[in-house]
């Protein structure tokens, strides 16, 4: 045995076959000894950036969603976020003074992972207001847990066992919106925690996926009751490289966002970064209504879209794009989210 996770949603275990004995007999010889277990390999799982597509000075974001900075502020105390992503720069300009609390405690295999990804998606969501990446919820309170590492090779990864702790780690802590901007092949244990935290009232929200069009289902998007959010661009195509399929369930900005990285700001594509523009309206519907549950929170989010592609629901946007302005009752005045470098008024998306 190697790891294995507290069992408050799946107790997992880590098992690695003795020399000589193939995966599938170890398989066979687990569901000998208890054939109720579940037992799959310990996949691995990437977090869903694309390479940048446009490095000029016009990719500034753009308001396609409707949201506003005093969003929160109609609808009621923000809940803690939960976020499971690679390292954050907290020192980061936009981030440092922000609400960002880190869980400590996961066994992570090899090097530490890059900050660059966590950094973006945190900001995102809770970035200082007036700095070069404001986020969508500014007054937000996120709790992160830093799940990703380098295994000797290139790209910050994740496995099951992790993914299964970092689940668990929130839940402990009570959280109930969690934002996962990752994907991997689909994995039975991770589907059996994935839906045990469902039932404890979890909502999560992943992406798509950035394997292009005739690509398999990404997870944990896939998963049943998973938000899973593709990515647009300004002229509200869908990203090219965004995985399509009937588990899509809606759009948002993803394509050449101005974004936080480790040691500045940089532009960015993909799934990943659309994941939290949809993570933050859900915040906001838990905070407006706590008697909201998890499919009527779906449900109202999916209602509030422009519809994109084919009529209704559709492989390539879901139900369409998020249309976030009104969420809850608007006020008057209200606030825009950010600045451009020359003082013209900007609107995150």
């Amino acid at each position: 045995m190697e790891k294995q996770t507290t069992g408050r949603l799946a107790s997992v275990v880590q098992l690695i076959p003795p020399r000589g004995v193939s995966l599938d007999e170890a398989q066979r010889r687990i569901h000998v000894v208890d054939a109720s277990a579940t037992v799959d390999f310990d996949h691995y799982y990437y977090t869903d950036e694309g390479p940048a597509d446009c490095t000029g000075p016009n990719c500034e974001a753009v308001s396609l969603v409707g949201w506003n900075t005093s969003a929160s502020q109609r609808c009621g105390p923000t809940p803690t976020i939960g976020l499971i992503d690679t390292r954050i720069n907290r020192d980061h300009e936009s981030l440092k003074g922000q609400s960002i609390e880190i869980l400590s405690g996961l066994e992570l295999r090899g090097s530490p992972s890059h900050q660059d990804h966590g950094t973006a998606i945190a900001a995102i969501l809770v970035g200082r207001s007036g700095s070069s990446n404001p986020g969508l919820l500014p007054d937000g309170r996120l709790l992160a847990v830093e799940a990703f590492y380098r295994d000797g090779g290139t790209a910050d990864r994740t496995d099951v066992v992790t993914l299964v702790g970092a689940l668990e780690a929130l839940a402990e802590r009570n959280v109930r919106v969690v934002n996962m901007s990752l994907s991997g092949p689909t994995n039975e244990v991770l589907k059996r925690a994935i839906a045990s935290a469902q039932e404890k009232g979890m909502i999560i929200i992943a992406a798509a996926g950035n394997n292009g069009a005739g690509a398999e289902p990404s997870y944990p998007a896939a998963y049943p009751g998973v938000i899973a959010v593709t990515a647009v661009d300004k002229k509200l195509a869908v990203y090219s490289r965004a995985t399509q399929g009937e588990y899509i369930d809606i759009a948002a900005p993803g394509v050449d966002l101005w974004v936080a990285s480790s040691g500045g700001s940089t532009v960015k594509s993909g799934t990943s970064y659309a994941v939290p523009f949809v993570t933050a309206a859900a915040a906001i519907l838990t905070a407006s209504s706590a008697s909201l549950d998890a499919t009527d929170l779906q449900a109202t989010l999916e209602s509030n879209t422009l519809d994109l592609g084919a009529p209704g629901r559709d492989k390539t946007y879901g139900y369409g794009l998020l249309q976030a302005a009104n969420l809850c009752a608007p006020r008057p005045k209200e606030t825009p989210v950010a600045h451009s470098a020359t003082g013209q008024s900007v609107d995150l998306p």
